[in-house]
């Protein structure tokens, strides 16, 4: 389910990923008195490449400044001891998030926002391998019969699963999540 959602989420950039390989969700600094960062869901795909979702509930201020210090966990890992060519593999920070951020209050039409780094003087992308993607769940309104395709039926199985008393007829198809799992676990496993 994890590959299903990834693969939506990210779309064909990383290439179809086909297996994944769950990492410790803990994470500790190099110093014993720096702080550590605790991931909600941390692995890594065939290619070496990282991959943390966070599912925030309850709305933080800082949440894209956090996110960047938790990318820098996969970051620093992938140095080698020795002769190193500095050559790093992408990492992926999504952001499942049940409030909007204060600066996009006002801008209902964008909840699906993918951040990258980039030339500012000519759009063009300057380092592909750090992706940032925030999902604003509560500007996400589309109702069970609006739904276009997977990605937006993930979105709104992530949107309403508590709310769900059986399975939504769009949903019914076996490769969806919520044929997967029963309503517990899925709860159990992203909470």
């Amino acid at each position: 389910m994890l590959i299903d959602f990834l693969n939506e989420v990210i779309g064909s950039e990383t290439g179809q990923i086909v297996a994944l390989q769950y990492l410790s969700t803990e994470q500790f600094p190099h110093c014993n008195d720096d702080r550590k960062a605790i991931f909600d869901i941390y692995c890594e795909n065939e290619q070496g490449e990282k991959f943390i979702v966070e599912m925030q509930k309850a709305k933080q201020n800082y949440f894209k400044d956090r996110s960047v210090y938790y990318s820098t966990f996969p970051i620093q890992q992938q140095a080698e001891k020795g002769n190193w060519n500095f050559k790093l593999k992408a990492v992926y920070t999504i952001g499942i998030l049940d409030f909007i951020f204060a600066e996009d209050k006002m801008d209902n039409d964008v909840f699906h926002h993918e951040v990258k780094m980039v030339d500012t003087k000519t759009g063009k992308s300057l380092f592909d391998k750090l992706t940032y993607i925030y999902l604003e769940m509560p500007k996400f309104k589309k109702t069970e019969a609006e739904l276009e395709n997977h990605f937006e039926k993930w979105l709104y199985i992530l949107k309403n699963l508590e709310n769900f008393t059986s399975r939504p007829q769009k949903l019914q198809e076996k490769k969806y999540l919520i044929n997967c799992l029963s309503k517990q676990r899925l709860l159990n496993l992203i909470h």
